[in-house]
Order: structure tokens, then C-alpha cells, then sequence
């Protein structure tokens, strides 16, 4: 389902080359799909109660019984954003220094945390926990970020990716859904950090340092696998959320 659903935006960023902020095309449009498509199924397998309770988790800060959580969730891409600005300007690459406007960092945090809230009440709300509960967090946090990635192919390719930025981007995304899957458990089962996350994410990847340029996919998967490993490590998040209440 969530495919037909993203088609015709991957249609869109293909006969439109625009872009609506430096690296996104229009099929970037295609956010809305995994709310959609875990709407649809919650309503075909529980009714519009299903929907409805679904719908609820957006902002299910409430869940959060251990609100320390949430600095972690804020702070960690631009931690990992700074280390790597540092190991880059220390390698020698030119990097102007960072451009943070206020106001329009602001603005694009609610933009991306209304996209990363429609990711992730399908991602987090809908299909983590059937998974992790049959198979554990780690292998579903795994399976996830390999489909999570999978799907961004198309509007990584619109936006004339090279393979090397792709694949090292995608070693990036499946560490931070396992650092996502993490969070998420820790705060038993909060759509609401998942999206914080991944909007602090995406806000990161835009600002660096300068609306996207310089971006190194490869620096920063790197620092998120060593992040995600180190995470699995020293935490007990990685224990599914409802065994967690």
C-alpha cells in the first residue's frame, strides 16, 4: 500500500524538477504516505476506533513517564552534526562556518516535525511494535531502517544522489532507525520522540552548515553507526516498549 501511495509524488518529482528546499524534489510531498497508509490499515483491522487511537499517538507526550528522554531525542543530530562539521574541517575540507537564522530554523523544525509525525505514526505507531514483539527490537529496528531507506531511493535519485552518497546515507538511516526504535522504547512507545527525532534530523541535515552543502553522508552514517552501537551497548531501550510498561 505504501508504494501505490507514494507513486504518483515519485511521478511528480520525475516530470517536475523542483525543489522545494535545497536536496528535497517535490516527491519529497510523499511524507504523508505512511500516515495514510497505517490510517487505512488501522481502520480495516480495528474500525475507526483503530484509526482514531492511531491518530491520538501524534502527540502522546503523556506516554513519556521519564521526561530525560526528550534531551537525548533533541540533542543528539546536532551533537552528531557538530562532530561532523569538527572531523571534517579538521581533515582539511573547506567548510564555512554554520548559518543558524532563529527564526528560519524554527520554521523548518515545524515543517520537518509535521513530515517526521506523518513518517512516523506509520514507521513508530504502526508497524514497530507488531515487529518488535514477534522479533525482537533490534532485528525489527533493522528490518525498518532497511525498508525506511529503501523507500527514499526514488527522491534520492530525483535529487541526483550519487551511489557513494546514497549508500552511505543508507547505512546512516538504518542506524538512526535503530536509535529511533531505541528512543521509542524508552519512552514506552512515544510516536511523539520518534518524530522529534526525526525532525531534530532532518533540520540538521538542512542547516549543515549552510542550507545542506557540505552534507558528508559518509561522515555522519559513520558517527550514527558507532552512536546506535554504542546505544545497544550501555541501554536496555532495545527491549520492546510494551514489555518496558
Amino acid at each position: 500500500m505504501l508504494v501505490a501511495l507514494s507513486l504518483p509524488f515519485w511521478l511528480l518529482g520525475a516530470i517536475f524538477d523542483v525543489r522545494l528546499l535545497p536536496g528535497l524534489p517535490l516527491s519529497s510531498l510523499g511524507a504523508a504516505c505512511p500516515a495514510v497508509a497505517a490510517l487505512l490499515l488501522s481502520a480495516r483491522e480495528k474500525g475507526l476506533r483503530g484509526a482514531t487511537a492511531l491518530l491520538k499517538r501524534s502527540l502522546d507526550v503523556l506516554r513519556i513517564k521519564r521526561k530525560v528522554w526528550l534531551l537525548p531525542a533533541i540533542a543528539l543530530m546536532p551533537v552528531v552534526s557538530a562532530a561532523s562539521w569538527g572531523f571534517l574541517r579538521a581533515t582539511g575540507t573547506l567548510l564555512p562556518p554554520p548559518q543558524i537564522p532563529a527564526f528560519r530554523a524554527l520554521g523548518l523544525l515545524l515543517v520537518f516535525f509535521v513530515g517526521g509525525l506523518c513518517e512516523e505514526l506509520g514507521w513508530s505507531g504502526y508497524v514497530t511494535d507488531p515487529l518488535q514483539d514477534r522479533f525482537g527490537a533490534l532485528p525489527a529496528a533493522l528490518a525498518i531502517g532497511v525498508v525506511w531507506a529503501a523507500w527514499h531511493f526514488v527522491p534520492l535519485a530525483e535529487a541526483h544522489r550519487s551511489f557513494a552518497f546514497v549508500a552511505w546515507w543508507t547505512l546512516g538511516t538504518v542506524s538512526m532507525r535503530v536509535i529511533i526504535v531505541g528512543l521509542y522504547n524508552a519512552t514506552g512507545g512515544s510516536v511523539f520522540t520518534a518524530a522529534l527525532v526525526h525532525a531534530m534530523s532532518n533540520l540538521c541535515w538542512q542547516l549543515f552548515p549552510v542550507d545542506g552543502s557540505f552534507y558528508d553522508p559518509r561522515v555522519t552514517g559513520l558517527i550514527l553507526a558507532a552512536v546506535a552501537l554504542l546505544g545497544i551497548a550501555l541501554s536496555g531501550s532495545m527491549t520492546p516498549a510494551k514489555a518496558r510498561r
